[in-house]
Protein backbone atom coordinates (compact mmCIF):
# COMPACT_ATOMS: atom_id res chain seq x y z
CA UNK A 1 0.00 0.00 0.00
CA UNK A 2 1.37 3.79 -0.83
CA UNK A 3 2.42 5.59 1.91
CA UNK A 4 1.03 8.93 2.33
CA UNK A 5 3.44 11.99 2.31
CA UNK A 6 3.28 14.69 5.08
CA UNK A 7 5.28 17.46 4.18
CA UNK A 8 5.77 20.65 6.76
CA UNK A 9 6.75 24.02 5.61
CA UNK A 10 10.01 24.98 6.84
CA UNK A 11 9.57 28.83 8.02
CA UNK A 12 11.64 30.99 6.41
CA UNK A 13 12.88 28.84 3.13
CA UNK A 14 9.61 28.73 0.57
CA UNK A 15 11.16 26.04 -1.60
CA UNK A 16 11.58 23.71 1.35
CA UNK A 17 9.43 21.64 3.21
CA UNK A 18 10.56 18.48 6.19
CA UNK A 19 9.10 15.07 5.29
CA UNK A 20 7.45 14.28 8.61
CA UNK A 21 8.18 10.73 8.22
CA UNK A 22 11.68 10.53 7.88
CA UNK A 23 12.74 14.21 9.01
CA UNK A 24 14.52 14.84 5.81
CA UNK A 25 14.46 18.72 4.30
CA UNK A 26 13.70 17.96 0.55
CA UNK A 27 14.24 21.22 -1.90
CA UNK A 28 10.83 21.32 -4.25
CA UNK A 29 12.92 23.99 -6.75
CA UNK A 30 13.57 21.81 -9.21
CA UNK A 31 15.10 24.66 -10.92
CA UNK A 32 17.37 25.16 -8.29
CA UNK A 33 18.05 21.08 -8.55
CA UNK A 34 19.03 21.40 -11.83
CA UNK A 35 21.54 23.60 -11.16
CA UNK A 36 23.10 22.30 -8.20
CA UNK A 37 23.33 19.01 -10.55
CA UNK A 38 24.83 21.12 -13.78
CA UNK A 39 27.83 22.61 -10.85
CA UNK A 40 28.51 19.39 -10.05
CA UNK A 41 29.00 17.78 -12.95
CA UNK A 42 31.02 21.54 -13.79
CA UNK A 43 33.27 21.13 -10.84
CA UNK A 44 33.30 16.84 -12.05
CA UNK A 45 34.85 17.88 -15.78
CA UNK A 46 37.09 20.72 -14.00
CA UNK A 47 38.48 17.92 -11.66
CA UNK A 48 39.26 15.86 -14.57
CA UNK A 49 41.16 18.16 -16.78
CA UNK A 50 42.95 19.50 -13.89
CA UNK A 51 43.85 15.53 -13.19
CA UNK A 52 45.11 14.61 -16.74
CA UNK A 53 46.95 17.79 -17.17
CA UNK A 54 49.28 16.92 -13.77
CA UNK A 55 49.01 13.55 -15.10
CA UNK A 56 50.74 15.01 -18.35
CA UNK A 57 53.32 17.26 -16.58
CA UNK A 58 54.39 14.07 -14.38
CA UNK A 59 54.55 12.43 -17.59
CA UNK A 60 57.14 14.82 -19.26
CA UNK A 61 58.85 15.41 -15.86
CA UNK A 62 59.74 11.79 -16.09
CA UNK A 63 60.85 11.65 -19.61
CA UNK A 64 62.56 14.90 -19.12
CA UNK A 65 64.76 13.48 -16.04
CA UNK A 66 65.49 10.16 -18.46
CA UNK A 67 66.69 12.85 -21.37
CA UNK A 68 68.93 14.08 -18.88
CA UNK A 69 70.30 10.96 -17.55
CA UNK A 70 70.91 9.54 -21.21
CA UNK A 71 72.69 13.15 -21.83
CA UNK A 72 74.71 12.55 -18.63
CA UNK A 73 75.23 8.99 -20.08
CA UNK A 74 76.51 10.19 -23.31
CA UNK A 75 78.98 13.06 -21.74
CA UNK A 76 81.06 10.76 -19.25
CA UNK A 77 82.06 8.22 -21.65
CA UNK A 78 83.82 10.88 -23.44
Amino acid sequence: MAEIKNYAHVEGHPDLVRDMNSGAIINRNRNAYDRAKKRAAEAQISRDQIRDTTRDINTLKSEMHEIKSLLNQLVSNQ
